[in-house]
Order: structure tokens, then C-alpha cells, then sequence
């Protein structure tokens, strides 16, 4: 199996780059990120590759890491997401921004990928929710904050006040890393007027 090629691009297709390695051209299939990311004809290019063999051909993915190569493998364990939506996924979001969506439960995110529709963004989350904060940069009070909220265990001044920031325009991961540190400061038996006030001033830091 092929896991790994360094060579000269040779050109580029829709989705793909042709990666010549000792004069054979290796056509390999990219996230659209990672085909922006790659050298202009002739330049040198490294690829972690995934293969894949079938009975009628052989395919070869690439990633600019072998991290993000882990997460093409981990999406695809995911009941409906093949090879063509993994691609689409890290097409949109970089392994890192993809972790923290997940741990964060942020279905809006992962939704934002072409071809994924929100029962696809969903399933994506729940089914990798307890790997994602392994990968993810996020404080681990905001990740298990999120996933209060979404089996609706979080306390009522919490959510409603997550619910405040988000209406005045600021994103739901965003909201919720504010009210964790208000929470984290004010204590829990804080009220929601006290937790809004708190969350602007750490979105104002």
C-alpha cells in the first residue's frame, strides 16, 4: 500500500493533482484546501496518501498530514459519509476547526460543507462526539458545557444565557466559551443577567 509520496507537480485536475515521482504520475485525489495549498507546476510536493483498492481500480487519496489524513479515515466510520463527503468536509474545514465543531456540537459548522445537509452534519457530530476533544483546542469546560446543552442538562441561566449572546449576534461556540468562563467566575448558582453581563466582557477581551 502506498502511504506516503514526495515528488514534482506535474498538473492539476478538478480534484485532483498529477504528483510525478521519479518520472511516474501518480493521480492523486485532494481536499479543494489542500490543492490550493500545493506548488504551481514543477514545484516539490509531499502527500500522505490513503489508498484505496477496488476490483475495478486503484485510488489514491492525499493529505497535507497524516493528521488530517486520520480524520479523512474517522469521518468515512461515519454511517452515510464515504471518501467524496469526507474530501468535501476537509475541503471546508481544517482538521483543527473540524475537531472543535464536533466537540462543540457546532451541527451549523459541519453543515456549511457542499453536499452535506443537516441529518449528514448531525450524524457527523453524535457519532464522533467522544473522539473529537481528544483532537480539539477548545477548553475542556466549553466542550463539556456544549454537550450539556445538547442533552439539555445544562442549568437555566446557563442556556439562557448563551441564548442572549447568541441573539445579539455571536456565534453559539463563541457564546458558549463566554458563559463557561462567566460561569467558571461567577460560581453556579449565578443568575442569567450576571452570566450575560460577565460573557460580553470576555468577548470583549
Amino acid at each position: 500500500m502506498i502511504g506516503k509520496l514526495k515528488g514534482l507537480i506535474d498538473s492539476y485536475g478538478e480534484d485532483y493533482v498529477i504528483l510525478d515521482v521519479g518520472g511516474v504520475g501518480y493521480q492523486v485525489h485532494c481536499a479543494s484546501r489542500t490543492l490550493q495549498a500545493l506548488p504551481s507546476p514543477g514545484g516539490a510536493a509531499v502527500l500522505s496518501i490513503e489508498t484505496y483498492v477496488r476490483e475495478d481500480q486503484i485510488k489514491l487519496f492525499g493529505f497535507r498530514s497524516d493528521h488530517e489524513r486520520e480524520w479523512f479515515r474517522l469521518l468515512q466510520t461515519v454511517q452515510g459519509v464515504g471518501a467524496k463527503v469526507a474530501l468535501a468536509v476537509l475541503g471546508t474545514l481544517p482538521p483543527t476547526d473540524l475537531a472543535n465543531a464536533i466537540a462543540l456540537r457546532d451541527k451549523a459548522a459541519v453543515a456549511r460543507t457542499p453536499g452535506v445537509g443537516p441529518k449528514v452534519a448531525e450524524r457527523i457530530v453524535s457519532e464522533l462526539k467522544d473522539k473529537a476533544p481528544g483532537f480539539a483546542d477548545v477548553d475542556p469546560a466549553v466542550v463539556q458545557l456544549s454537550g450539556a446543552i445538547d442533552n439539555n442538562r445544562a442549568p437555566r441561566p446557563v442556556t439562557d444565557a448563551i441564548s442572549a449572546l447568541v441573539n445579539l449576534g455571536y456565534g453559539q461556540p463563541q457564546a458558549a466559551a463566554a458563559i463557561a468562563a462567566a460561569s467558571r467566575s461567577a460560581g453556579e448558582k449565578a443568575e442569567t443577567a450576571q452570566l450575560i453581563r460577565l460573557g460580553l466582557k470576555e468577548l470583549s477581551k
